[in-house]
């Protein structure tokens, strides 16, 4: 072979064999882009405390082991309890509360005051819209979320009254408008509805399971400073029906729902055709609803329920949700369960390292997206 012919044919083998490499990393492009599978982060906000209640404020991630549906998961992420917050308080200015409204802003200017520097609030009350000179009840956000105190005061002074209870829309819109970035930065995780409330909802046009369902896409952690009405309200229910103050036709039809009796019993479907003693009977089932609703997403999201006698105490419970807000940790694992299948997967969290009787409160779980 001649020099000439020996160089030709080397540099036939160079082209074979840059091309078969560059084949192969083709072929494993395309796998890798099939294979991939895209996860998102979750949060897990935590709160811990002793044996004795009292919260522990200094721990790291190896404190903490979570498990999703039984499978243990990596924790990527691990925020301080000394991390800002975003809050959105709900405050509930319908029924009883408009006698209240002083009392009301007293009892948020203490739980804004109590919250640190770095926080940010968003305030959400209820009032009346007027559609063409009829009045209903509406969602009102005061404020968006912010941590100037001065706007926050004056979003106070706007605090209105509402003729009717659009919980269940307020609940909702909180989690599609205020806290409508989904891309939360430094307060990933550490994200709250802070309501004061009776719960017992009246005009909304969602309810309870899609009101949750919205709040828990955002990860909130939910906290309740119930404020108990039931014996105002029932003072004024009973007697001459025209007078007294009346369910909603939602309210009556949520109380029939919940009766597994007879279903072709007769069935009242306006207020006026309601006796003294099923007026009561309503009434008692709806506080009951309203508790069991709170418990639930309280419980869910790792939040707590302050039960209060009546809106002068509940400055007290607000400074303890405040105090609660400045205890939390939050974890970050990307889930081993890749399938975006919309179910829900449940979430535990053990303690390691702590001495005996520590507790954990956590978010329960999360529903895994399908896109």
């Amino acid at each position: 072979m001649s020099k000439l012919e020996h160089t030709i044919f080397c540099s036939f083998l160079m082209l074979l064999f840059a091309a078969a490499v560059i084949a192969q990393d083709t072929k494993a492009g395309e796998n890798d882009e099939v294979i991939r599978v895209e996860t998102d982060l979750v949060d897990v906000p935590v709160a811990v405390t002793d044996a004795k209640g009292i919260p522990i404020k200094t721990l790291k991630a190896s404190n903490f082991v979570v498990y999703e549906d039984g499978v243990r998961q990596a924790v990527t992420e691990f925020t301080a309890s000394s991390a800002p917050f975003e809050v959105a308080l709900l405050l509930d200015t319908s029924g009883s509360a408009r006698n209240d409204l002083p009392l009301i802003r007293r009892a948020a200017e203490v739980f804004i005051s109590s919250l640190r520097a770095g926080d940010r609030v968003a305030i959400i009350a209820f009032d009346m819209a007027n559609d063409a000179g009829v009045l209903s009840p509406r969602v009102d956000i005061l404020s968006p979320l912010t941590a100037d105190r001065t706007a926050l005061g004056s979003a106070l002074a706007r605090l209105r009254t509402s003729a009717g209870t659009p919980y269940y829309d307020g609940l909702a819109e909180i989690g599609e408008r205020v806290f409508a970035n989904t891309d939360a930065g430094e307060f990933r995780g550490r994200r709250a509805i802070v309501a004061l409330t009776d719960a017992v909802d009246s005009t909304s046009t969602v309810n309870f399971a899609e009101a949750r369902e919205k709040l828990e896409a955002k990860g909130l952690i939910s906290y309740f400073v119930r404020v108990d009405t039931r014996e105002y309200f029932e003072e004024n229910l009973l007697g001459d029906c025209e007078a007294a103050m009346r369910f909603s036709t939602a309210q009556i039809r949520r109380y029939y729902r919940t009766l597994k009796g007879n279903p072709s019993m007769e069935k009242a479907s306006v207020f006026c055709q309601l006796g003294d003693f099923e007026r009561l009977a309503v009434s008692k089932k709806l506080y009951e609803i309203a508790d069991s609703e709170m418990e639930d997403l309280a419980k869910r999201s790792g939040g707590r329920v302050f039960q209060t006698s009546d809106l002068a105490d509940a400055r007290r419970a607000f400074q303890a949700v405040a105090a609660d807000l400045g205890t939390r940790f939050t974890l970050g694992y990307y889930p081993t369960n890749e399938k975006r299948d919309g179910k829900y997967r449940r979430i535990t969290v053990e303690l390691k390292g702590l001495s005996a009787g520590s507790k954990v409160r956590a978010r329960a779980g999360y529903t895994a997206r399908t896109n």
